[in-house]
């Protein structure tokens, strides 16, 4: 219910000479609604409009990859960069080339030379996807290798001296087998041309090569190799894929996403001598849970290594402008049981800081590490003259974009080296003193570019940025608004001392005016009404 009092009316009923600001005055303040004080209307304008922390549309979600954002489903926007990865992934590989093979054979200590980098594009592409009902996805991601000689330093024709492996292997699983047929495996590693070192290319040695001993191999123990007729190194990699994952897509929980679920149907493995070790977890390897934090573990699955790796965080670092997390091995990662006890599972064991994986891959004494033996025990780098373990070099790391369990920048670095030592009864392992011989050595690089860069940083840096500062230009303006606010009511107030004077003075006249003037500078009681004044 409102109420309209005319100033002059009021004026000419007490014979008042009201001044022009106070008549302003009156008249602006005589529109009251009676249900709400006015003495809460000035505080109530700012918040009102702005909220506590300012407009609900400029403030920048903490969160601006939402869930729904970066599940796997079709309908996401992740989904396409799930699927077909945009970052150019390559393959570095070191190889360490044997300088003195004749004087190991005599025992004496090996040294090698490094070569490389031989540096391969990766090409990945998911397939045969298929969606499940518990919340689950199924892939097979191919792999294709491309030699890029420009960025190589030297050619796939290049010859390298390295161990013979297969010689190597037969004879270590032959060490404890009767007399007999140790001899009868060195008579026929002698006629089919077969010694402790060999001279192949590049090539061969990536990619298969075809050798009398293969054969051999291939036809009286066809379960030894997986792949019949050749031998190479990588030879299962190229033109194939790393079996079938399952993994969680997110769309009902979204703390699992990119989580492996089973691969090749299987929720554990049976490599290893634990539980622990045989648990597969964390991710396939390329995208990770989003909203990271410093506590947060990196996981994955690496069928290449037959276990489960966790990098830990180690600093906040950028890239391109994009803040990221940084991950990296620590040194437990292959550090033996002695040193390290959920890695007994692992064992047997050589020295702390290379893995054997001799129960993976087909008995051969293959064993992994980081480049150079970094991060092992130093006897093993002592060894092998030519090897200089760095940080700067061999160390592995994954830059990943917290918000979004992305990563940014990566740079795996693994090595492979083989167990060696004279076997006796094998004469073509002369007087090898045992050591853990390095074959070679690659890093998996990636780093995201070019346009999916460029949208990556508007959309998850620039456009938040701005939104940042937007918030505080609108809690700025608002203060302003309400200091402004705040001076004129108070200016308001003073005005309402009123200055008059009439040719009628008198007490009663006098203090009827004196109480009206003190009801303006009031708030009127819920409920009541202005009448007008009768002086």
């Amino acid at each position: 219910m409102e109420t309209a009092v005319d100033a002059k009316a009021l004026a000419r009923a007490g014979d008042l000479k009201l001044s022009g600001a106070a008549a302003c005055l009156i008249s602006a303040r005589s529109r009251v609604r009676s249900p709400v004080p006015n003495t809460n209307k000035t505080t109530r304008i700012l918040p009102g409009l702005f909220g506590a922390r300012g407009p609900a549309w400029c403030r920048p979600d903490p969160r601006p990859a939402h869930p729904q954002n970066v599940r796997i489903d079709p309908s996401s926007l992740a989904f396409g960069m799930w699927k077909d990865i945009p970052v150019p992934f390559y393959m570095s590989v070191y190889f360490f080339d044997v300088a003195n093979p004749d004087e190991i054979l005599q025992g004496g200590v090996p040294q090698v030379r490094e070569r490389g980098p031989y540096v391969y594009r990766q090409f990945r592409e998911k397939r045969n996807i298929s969606f499940h009902n518990n919340d689950t996805v199924s892939f097979r991601e191919h792999c294709t290798f491309r030699f890029q000689p420009e960025r190589s330093r030297g050619s796939e024709s290049d010859y390298i001296m390295l161990p013979n492996i297969l010689v190597m292997a037969a004879s270590a699983m032959m060490e404890y087998r009767p007399m007999s047929l140790k001899l009868i495996m060195t008579l026929a590693f002698s006629t089919l041309g077969q010694r402790a070192f060999m001279n192949r290319t590049v090539g061969q040695i990536m990619w298969g090569y075809e050798d009398p001993l293969v054969h051999l191999i291939s036809k009286y123990f066809p379960e030894m190799f997986p792949v019949q007729g050749k031998f190479g190194l990588f030879l299962g990699l190229n033109d194939s894929d790393s079996g079938l994952f399952t993994v969680f897509t997110g769309v009902k929980n979204p703390r699992r996403i990119h989580m492996v679920d089973k691969w090749n149907g299987l929720s554990k493995l049976n490599f290893w001598h634990s539980d622990q070790c045989n648990m597969i977890n964390g991710t396939s390897g390329q995208m990770w849970p989003p909203f990271m934090t410093p506590e947060s573990l990196l996981e994955f699955y690496s069928p290449e290594a037959c276990r489960s790796m966790r990098l830990v965080y180690r600093e906040q670092s950028v890239f391109q402008g994009i803040p990221t997390y940084r991950f990296v091995a620590p040194s437990t990662l292959f550090a033996n049981g002695s040193i390290y006890p959920p890695n007994e599972g692992f064992c047997p064991c050589l020295e702390s800081g290379v893995q054997n994986l001799s129960t993976c891959r087909f008995g051969a004494p293959l064993f992994l590490s980081q480049p150079h033996f970094y991060n092992a025990d130093p006897v093993l780098a002592e060894r092998v003259l030519g090897l200089h373990p760095n940080a700067e070099d061999h160390a592995l790391f994954l830059d990943i974009h917290p918000v979004t369990g992305i990563p940014m920048n990566c740079s795996v670095k693994l090595q492979l080296s083989l167990y060696m030592k004279a076997i006796k009864g094998i004469g073509q392992t002369g007087n090898i003193e045992p050591v853990v011989l390095p074959l070679l050595w690659f890093g998996q690089s990636g780093a995201m570019e070019g346009e999916p860069l460029s949208t990556f940083y508007t959309q998850l840096v620039l456009l938040p940025n701005i939104l940042h500062y937007v918030q505080y230009v609108l809690l700025a303006l608002g203060s302003v608004l309400l200091i402004i606010l705040v001076v004129y009511q108070v200016r308001s107030k003073e005005k309402c001392y009123l200055f008059w004077s009439g040719s009628k003075k008198g007490s009663n006249a006098k203090e009827a005016m004196q109480a009206y003037s003190e009801s303006l500078m009031t708030s009127a009681p819920k409920g009541a009404v202005l009448q007008e004044a009768r002086l």
